[in-house]
């Protein structure tokens, strides 16, 4: 196994520490676990899982959950049946090269799964990064499957990132990058191009997060960011978002993933760590893509550059979670995430 990265490692037990301070300070309000129920949450039992970075929900197999681990894994794909928790497929890609940071995974309207190895482990700038596209297989059991592999730069340089989202109507993949200071939301070609190398382009601005996933709503009309403390609901408005609420993000010891569910009424949180639980929260207006507040006027211009809280701990409830809890929190992750802080090449 790779060593682990100072601020990878950092970040991750400041969340555990985050976790044990709101739960001492807010018991009274704090969402108990979500027994393994389905779609009202799960956890990962299979043990070759251990860093779980991304989630998408199978069309073809109600129930099912595509996820991979970000590393040091190899180029494999895991279906977890969400009633058991239960690995019931194994996918061995084939056709791409050695797998450095996979980070999202995302299903198109073709039925195709389309893996993001897109993140910057240990630091490293790469000057393009890959994403791997599979049919999904109509029969669950373990296989191995030729990918596509697609050579992806952006318009404006290298950058690290653990978002990407295919839209389930056009088909067009977006890559939302990760920055503490808030990053951007890119576009891909209208088709991607396995021969040459694909540009993404930045379409809007994300200022408010530091992104860990993101997934569109099942009819196109929503797009979900998350980090780790918190997420944005947005209206897609053909690519110029617009902010519609803060999600009610549960506190994860390392939220890294997160997608709806097949009839869009829940979004699901996964998080890394071997046996890890995925939960559950009811999607802002139904997640019926015309939420409440699509066309209010809570957040600024098409760019989605209106001015929110940071990552916010998630919207409404989290608030309940007590003001102490909070500051704590924020000020334990500020002072640490800039001790841990690789120096800028």
């Amino acid at each position: 196994m790779r060593r682990p990265h100072p601020l990878r490692t950092g970040l991750a037990g400041l969340a555990a520490l985050s976790a044990l301070l709101f739960a001492a300070l807010s018991a009274a309000t704090v969402t108990p676990a979500i027994a393994d129920d389905g779609d009202d949450g799960f956890t990962m039992k299979d043990p070759g899982i251990t860093e779980s970075s991304g989630l998408a929900a199978s069309r073809q197999h109600p129930g099912v959950y595509w996820t991979h681990n970000d590393s040091d894994d190899g180029a494999y794909l895991y279906a977890v049946d969400s009633k058991t928790g239960e690995t019931v497929a194994t996918l061995t890609l084939t056709g791409v090269g050695t797998p450095r940071d996979m980070e999202a995974i995302s299903i198109g309207p073709d039925n195709h799964l389309y893996v993001g190895d897109i993140g910057d482990n240990d630091g490293v700038t790469w000057p393009y990064v890959w994403i791997y596209d599979l049919p999904e297989p109509k029969e669950l059991k373990d296989r191995t499957i030729r990918a596509t592999q697609y050579v992806v730069k952006y318009e404006d340089g290298a950058r690290d990132a653990e978002a990407l989202m295919v839209h389930p109507k056009t088909g067009r993949v977006y890559i939302a990058d990760k920055n503490e200071n808030g990053g951007s939301l890119y576009e891909g070609p209208a088709e991607l191009s396995a021969s040459g190398t694909n540009v993404f382009k930045r379409v809007a601005s994300v200022p408010d997060l530091e992104v860990t996933d993101g997934a569109f709503s099942p009819d196109g009309k929503q797009l979900a960011l998350r980090a780790y403390f918190g997420g944005i609901l947005y209206d897609w408005n053909d690519g110029k978002i617009k902010k519609v609420e803060r999600l009610e993000v549960p506190l994860q010891r390392q939220g890294e993933s997160l997608t709806f569910t097949t009839d869009g009424s829940k979004i699901m949180y996964g998080s890394e760590g071997q046996g890890s639980s995925v939960v559950a929260r009811d999607a802002p207006g139904g997640g019926s893509g015309g939420g409440s507040g699509s066309s209010s006027g809570d957040g600024g211009g098409d760019d989605g550059s209106d001015t929110a809280q940071s990552d916010g701990e998630g919207a409404g409830s989290g608030f309940k979670l007590g003001a102490l809890a909070v500051a704590g929190a924020v000020v334990v992750v500020w002072v640490f995430k800039r001790a841990l802080r690789r120096p800028s090449s």
